[in-house]
């Protein structure tokens, strides 16, 4: 039983607590965290996590370290590790959430494994490469430090805006932004400097009832060779100089040439100040460094050093495989949300995966097997396809998922796939 008088008095003991609870009670890890919170006094997860934070802060300041292992086979295989510390003003989680991170650029592989660390699994080519991605990372947390921007992941969703942002004269690299206090959604582009016309812009931006600035700050995607435009839309006229003023003032772009990381001829784990735990040092590893084996549940695609994708064990049968893809081709045919599309698309890229895997040399070379998920036969044709409703889509996805259970073991990989339908499931639902 738990002991109700257990009172954690740092980040550690709470997560420690957490993971008794999840064990003990099997909630949610998330619920489980902020119940561990509420032990120690503190509303939930996110307010404990800030106020033990700054506690820690006030003797070391805010930073944040970004962690890549890399390895050079053109230079006779030679490996190593560099790590980037940058120190902020604020938390890094203050300045934008774990989860919107994800659509960050050079974040977008970076894993977090600690309170102030973040390390990707992913080798990079060399050391050079390593360098210029950390230091794209740290431009772009200087760019949302400095003008509180948020990536904006439901720009494409703002149909006119995006309508027009296509438009752009040689639109280069853009990224989508999003100010917090306002709702609004601001464009950032960066072509190269050579590759613009500014009298172009110019007249595009009056035919649209938009605002183009160039900022004198270098930039984030490729700094001095590559310059920055901010481009405002008609409705946000008026906060356009102060987010200039704010780009403007942010300081000279970090840049591989110039590397004021740590750096390391060796794949030796790295662990920030904050693992202290044997668990923190497992999830600081960086998984491309490690030889796959198989489990009890699972196993890898391959056996290569660095590959981390597993598939559970069994199979789904060349049949069932057909079944599935038949279904979620039609499905992917009705005009289904683009919540429930997104999530199909990458279930049936995940099914074909795991189909080849399952399958012998031979068998792969098969048409039929080639064309099961994407490809298109009249077999593969439901009758009356437009006249498909929500609830029958739910009955065909239930259908799927259910094979998938009775196939294959239970295990990370298939959770994920399953969770994914529900998740789609309950979209479709409030259709």
């Amino acid at each position: 039983m738990l002991n109700g008088n257990v009172r954690p008095k740092s980040l550690i003991g709470i997560k420690r607590l957490a993971t008794e609870l999840r064990t003990k009670v099997g909630t949610k890890h998330a619920e489980a965290l902020d119940t561990a919170a509420k032990f120690a006094g503190y509303e939930n997860y996110r307010e404990a996590r800030k106020d033990l934070l700054t506690a820690h802060q006030i003797g070391c300041g805010s930073s944040v370290l970004l962690t890549r292992y890399w390895i050079d086979e053109n230079d006779g295989h030679r490996r190593g590790r560099e790590t980037l510390k940058i120190e902020l003003s604020r938390d890094i989680l203050d300045i934008c959430s774990k989860k919107d991170l994800k659509y960050v650029r050079g974040f977008r592989d970076l894993r977090m494994v600690a309170d102030d660390h973040f390390v990707s699994d992913t080798l990079a080519p060399s050391q050079k490469n390593a360098r210029e991605q950390l230091c794209t990372a740290e431009r772009s947390l200087r760019f949302m430090e400095y003008t509180s921007l948020q990536p904006d992941r439901e720009f494409r969703k703002r149909r006119n805006n995006y309508k027009i942002a296509k438009t752009l004269p040689n639109i280069d690299h853009p990224s989508y932004w999003l100010d917090p206090k306002t709702g609004q959604s601001i464009l950032v582009d960066e072509p190269y400097q050579r590759a613009f016309n500014e009298t172009s812009r110019s007249e595009w931006a009056k035919q649209n009832k938009c605002e183009v600035f160039k900022s004198s700050w270098p930039g984030m995607y490729n700094p001095y060779s590559c310059s920055i435009f901010l481009i405002f839309f008609d409705q946000q006229k008026y906060i356009s100089k102060i987010f200039i003023e704010k780009v403007n003032k942010i300081p000279a772009p970090l840049i591989a040439e110039n590397w004021e990381g740590e750096s390391s001829n060796s794949w030796t784990t790295f662990l920030s100040p904050l693992a202290t735990t044997a668990q923190d040092a497992r999830r600081a590893r960086c998984r491309g460094t490690i030889f796959p084996k198989s489990s009890s549940n699972t196993e890898p695609y391959n056996f290569n050093l660095g590959s981390y994708h597993r598939r559970p064990i069994g199979q789904l049968g060349i049949e069932g495989h057909i079944e599935a893809g038949r279904e979620i081709k039609a499905i992917l045919d009705c005009d289904v949300p683009s919540g429930v599309f997104r999530r199909l698309n990458i279930i049936r890229s995940t099914l074909e995966e795991w189909m080849l895997a399952e399958l012998s040399s031979r068998e792969k070379k098969s048409d039929k097997v080639l064309d099961i998920y994407y490809g298109k036969h009249e077999n593969d044709k439901f009758q009356s396809i437009d006249s498909y409703s929500a609830s029958l889509i739910i009955n065909k996805l239930c259908e799927i998922k259910n094979s998938m259970i009775v196939s294959y073991k239970p295990s990370a990989p298939l959770r994920k796939l399953v969770n994914s339908i529900d998740t789609s499931i309950s979209i479709l639902k409030k259709i």
